[in-house]
């Protein structure tokens, strides 16, 4: 049976953060929250686990994952950032964006979009993220957790225990963290452009 970790969603248990990720260490997929909804993670490079994820949300190649990173430094390590990006980053993370850039050569093929050679890059807000990517001391490849045929994410964390426990390692109960999407921004070519509205505010951009 699929374990359940209950850490609280301000005061992160460090006990349970090292376990969870022992977790991701050893290859495993986590369902864990964040500061839109609960999300889908796995340590970077890992293709099992990546194959893994792409089976629970049946997703084809032209999907852009995510890397959920701790800060501009780190996201500068996987992400070609020039110095209007770099702006726009630093004022709006951390926060409910992800943001489309470039990839650099550290991101593994398999996580590209197959035709831009593209990568997700996020700084969630939320406290047991922080605690997680403090702890592993790398970024989490990330999705979030919207099940096939569905629109938004659920937020019902014995409804995400019933349907996936026998797909992932382990799942994080922080109580109900949100039931919607990032909102996703393009950096790509330089000028912004909302490919998703989700939970955060998309103006602010369009007024860059």
């Amino acid at each position: 049976m699929t374990q359940t970790l209950h850490i609280h969603a301000e005061n992160p248990q460090l006990r349970l953060i090292h376990q969870a990720v022992n977790v991701l260490r050893d290859g495993g997929v986590i369902i864990y929250p964040t500061d839109s909804a609960y999300a889908l993670g796995c340590s970077l490079g890992n293709k099992q686990a990546l194959q893994r994820i792409i089976r629970i949300r049946q997703i084809d190649s032209r999907h852009n994952f995510t890397l959920v990173c701790r800060d501009l430094s780190e996201i500068a390590l996987y992400a070609r950032v020039d110095n209007t990006a770099y702006r726009l980053l630093k004022a709006h993370t951390p926060e409910a964006y992800t943001f489309i850039l470039r990839a650099t050569s550290e991101v593994p093929r398999l996580m590209l979009h197959p035709k831009r050679k593209t990568i997700g890059i996020r700084v969630p807000k939320h406290p047991v993220v922080s605690a997680l990517l403090g702890e592993l001391d790398a970024p989490i490849l990330s999705s979030t957790l919207i099940l096939p045929g569905e629109e938004d994410p659920p937020h019902d964390i014995d409804a995400i225990r019933d349907e996936l426990g026998h797909a992932v390692d382990l799942i994080i109960d922080s109580g109900f963290c949100g039931l919607e999407a990032t909102t996703v921004v393009d950096l790509v070519d330089g000028t912004p452009k909302i490919l998703r509205q989700g939970k955060a505010d998309a103006r602010p951009f369009l007024a860059e």
